[in-house]
């Protein structure tokens, strides 16, 4: 009987550390996905930008050697963190040509931990993750 009374805290607490210990386990180092020894540049149209956590993503189209279109993913650091640098997710319009700065996937995926974008007029928003390993730049 005293057993049945205190089930429910237990409950409770095993599904706060399953949570707790979830959310941990998706947030990753930079040395864990990207590449410090393959920075790379990126010159291409805005698609889209997400303001997600933990990171928001930009997403590039550029064309390749060979005149193709393909779709480059950019993550950058928290939302919070780009909104606090005067970054939001109105401040590129869809359409626009940017260069991006950053790392690699150690995949090979078109995926790069993004550093920098530099817009038309030559303004440079830092879009990295701060403590994350990853180079300056």
């Amino acid at each position: 009987m005293i057993m049945h009374r205190h089930l429910p805290a237990v409950f409770v607490a095993v599904a706060l550390v399953v949570g707790l210990t979830g959310s941990a386990g998706a947030h990753h180092s930079f040395a864990a996905e990207y590449d410090a020894k393959k920075p790379v540049t990126l010159k291409g149209e805005v698609q889209r930008i997400d303001f997600v956590n933990p990171h928001g993503w930009l997403y590039l189209s550029v064309k390749e050697p060979n005149g193709k279109s393909v779709v480059w993913n950019v993550e950058m650091g928290s939302p919070n963190s780009l909104i606090r640098r005067g970054f939001n997710k109105n401040t590129i319009a869809k359409g626009t040509q940017v260069v991006v700065n950053g790392y690699r996937a150690k995949d090979g995926s078109r995926t790069v931990n993004g550093t920098n974008v530099t817009l038309p007029d030559g303004q440079r928003l830092f879009t990295g993750s701060t403590g994350t390993g990853a180079p300056e730049k």
